[in-house]
């Protein structure tokens, strides 16, 4: 999917951080009365080992000062629509303002209002208060400090190891996703992947799938939300834009990881759902434009 050439980006909505650093810290304690909460859970359900590590001592998390991080990261080169078309970093800006603007408009529908959620978009490793955010866990949410953190190296991995394909609305898929548990955050839902975390029906896959479905309503959409300028973001999107959606949703399905990681498929220990059923809920939430179709805990079977 493709931004309109001359729609201005509005980079206060990321920050940036990063610079190296091991992983670690993928649980947290304390800040959810008392309970371990594995972040793991929250995200795309790949293995840590078996993505490669961030490299390098120590971590860092480097907030935005006038659009440059104490990292290095400037994203003042991040101005226009044509420089999400060309930059990767640029292009997740373009999609968290796309994705913020639309839950904004949306919600009222629903008697409910967005709150506005910052994505940390770092190079290497940062901290974040759910632990370290490293392409060992690959994008993520942390309810903690209610933040999306996205390596936008991650799409490399996601294409090159993984399968899905190049295409920008794969990678805007990504965003989609992780704003997705944001708004389930914001309406009391995403703790419910805790109390049932694992199997092919359970709470964990329910709210991983309602996340795909999520995305999927915003990019029904996403071509008629309009940035400040009232212009859209984005371009119609064309057959080939969901083909490339769907090819990042299938690539992260818990039966690919495990087949092309360990080998064999275990449904029991799903956290995310398989290929087919994250593709399948993907759909629903494009086809239909409609948030109260996304409830996957109102249905039997979900993979």
């Amino acid at each position: 999917m493709s931004f309109n050439d001359d729609v201005g980006l509005d980079t206060s909505q990321v920050e940036s951080g990063g610079g190296g650093g091991a992983p670690g810290g993928l649980v947290v304690g304390g800040g959810l009365g008392g309970i371990i909460m594995l972040i793991i859970a929250l995200i795309f359900g790949i293995n840590p080992s078996d993505l490669p590590t961030g490299g390098g001592g120590g971590s860092s998390s480097d907030q935005q000062v006038d659009g440059t991080s104490a990292s290095g990261q400037d994203f003042e080169k991040c101005k226009t629509g044509a420089d999400a078309n060309a930059d990767v970093q640029c292009r997740v800006i373009g999609t968290v303002n796309s994705v913020q603007a639309f839950w904004t408009e949306e919600l009222p529908r629903y008697q409910k209002q967005w709150q506005p959620t910052k994505t940390v978009l770092y190079t290497g490793s940062t901290q974040s208060q759910c632990g370290t955010a490293s392409n060992q866990v690959g994008p993520f949410y942390c309810p903690l400090d209610q933040k999306v953190y996205i390596d936008a190296d991650f799409f490399s991995i996601l294409s090159e190891q993984f399968g899905a394909d190049e295409g920008a609305l794969a990678q805007e898929y990504v965003v989609a996703h992780e704003y997705g548990h944001a708004l389930q955050d914001q309406l009391g839902l995403l703790g419910r992947a805790q109390q049932d975390p694992q199997g092919p029906n359970s709470g964990g896959v329910r709210i991983e799938l309602m996340a795909d479905c999520l995305a999927g309503v915003w990019a029904k959409s996403a071509s008629s939300t309009n940035g400040p300028s009232g212009k859209p973001y984005l371009k119609e999107l064309t057959e080939t834009d969901i083909k490339s959606a769907l090819s990042a949703a299938a690539a992260v399905g818990d039966d690919r990881i495990q087949e092309k990681t360990q080998g064999q498929v275990n449904p029991e220990s799903w956290t995310h759902g398989s290929a087919e059923a994250r593709q399948r809920w993907f759909l629903q939430g494009y086809k239909t434009g409609d948030l109260n179709k996304c409830n996957t805990f109102n249905v039997d079977r979900v993979s």
